[in-house]
């Protein structure tokens, strides 16, 4: 439990930092609104179009099929580095999680969840 009350401490330090930060941006920090700081700002160039576009559902479908199977190489790289140890039963659980998610990725492409068009 010792080591509990340590990260807590560590967590309490670091949200007292940040309020102590925040506070003193808003307080010490310049106040000089005008129309030119207050119009949007893209890249060096004034926004073409609307300000607030919407995104497509399916780039963030994509995103978060990125995101699981960029996890996957998590799990791949320390499997590969003790894979000797393992022996076949380390081997076999791989291949059961690798088809796993071969058939994941199978049914998501079915779907037609990667296609852009």
């Amino acid at each position: 439990m010792a080591n509990y009350g340590t990260i807590f401490v560590l967590f309490l330090i670091a949200a007292m930092i940040a309020l102590i930060l925040w506070t003193l941006a808003s307080v010490l920090g310049p106040k000089a609104p005008n129309p030119r700081k207050e119009r949007p700002f893209e890249c060096g160039n004034p926004p073409l179009g609307p300000v607030v576009r919407r995104v497509s559902v399916k780039f963030y479908i994509v995103a978060l099929l990125f995101i699981v199977f960029d996890i996957e190489t998590v799990f791949l790289y320390p499997w590969a580095v003790i894979f000797s140890e393992l022996g076949w039963l380390g081997f076999w659980t791989m291949v059961t999680f690798v088809a796993i998610l071969g058939l994941g990725l199978v049914y998501v492409w079915k779907k037609g969840a990667l296609d852009w068009a």
